[in-house]
């Protein structure tokens, strides 16, 4: 199975990247996380892998920026009722560390923000991922944070925002996703929304 990538970013799409290795393009499927935070066209990467098959679909190659994500991942779908979408829909709005505080504090709340997963998965998630490790940067950061009040997520607020003016969500996590990445981790929602909403008109 393929566990790592290293090419060029060929394309990309709502749900997925083209990474040409060789000559070979490879489609990998990420969350608008990954994806926001790709390098532009035609510029290396290094994608970690999870690779998955299935008589339905066949071979798909999931792909993220750490080894910590990756572990989130392959952790999440070891969870009943959780399979690649909501996997990737976590991950789209907590990182491994944040998933870990999370995890450690009970706090569904955050978890249930991820496309896909109500307050009943998002209760189980947090109840069975409470004692596993999720991978060693992630405990270190939640470590590094434990007893901190939850920050509240000023971009998980803009994606809301957006899509109660009628966006679809995909595409409002990617512009706030990108917007974010302009301005910093510290901008503010209303800066957030107004960046992304200037993206959309473009």
């Amino acid at each position: 199975m393929i566990g790592r990538l290293r090419g060029l970013v060929a394309e990309i799409g709502e749900e997925e990247a083209l990474i040409d290795v060789g000559g070979v393009g490879y489609v990998v499927r990420c969350g608008s996380r990954t994806l926001g935070r790709l390098p532009s066209l035609g510029e290396e990467t290094v994608v970690q892998i999870e690779s998955q098959w299935s008589e339905a679909a066949g071979l798909r190659l999931y792909g993220f920026l750490s080894r910590d994500e990756r572990r989130a991942f392959v952790a999440l779908q070891e969870i009943q009722g959780v399979g690649p979408k909501a996997a990737l829909g976590v991950l789209d709005v907590l990182t491994p560390g944040e998933l870990a505080g999370a995890a450690q504090r009970g706090d569904k709340a955050a978890v249930s923000r991820a496309s896909g997963v109500g307050p009943k998965l998002a209760l189980r998630i947090v109840t069975e991922l409470k004692d596993k490790p999720i991978g060693g940067e992630a405990v270190a950061a939640f470590h590094a944070t434990a007893g901190a009040p939850p920050a509240p997520s000023a971009s998980g607020d803009a994606v809301a925002a957006l899509m109660g003016l009628g966006i679809a969500e995909p595409m409002a996590r990617r512009v706030v996703e990108q917007a974010v990445l302009r301005l910093g981790d510290d901008a503010a929602e209303s800066v957030l929304i107004k960046a992304a909403l200037q993206e959309l008109g473009r």
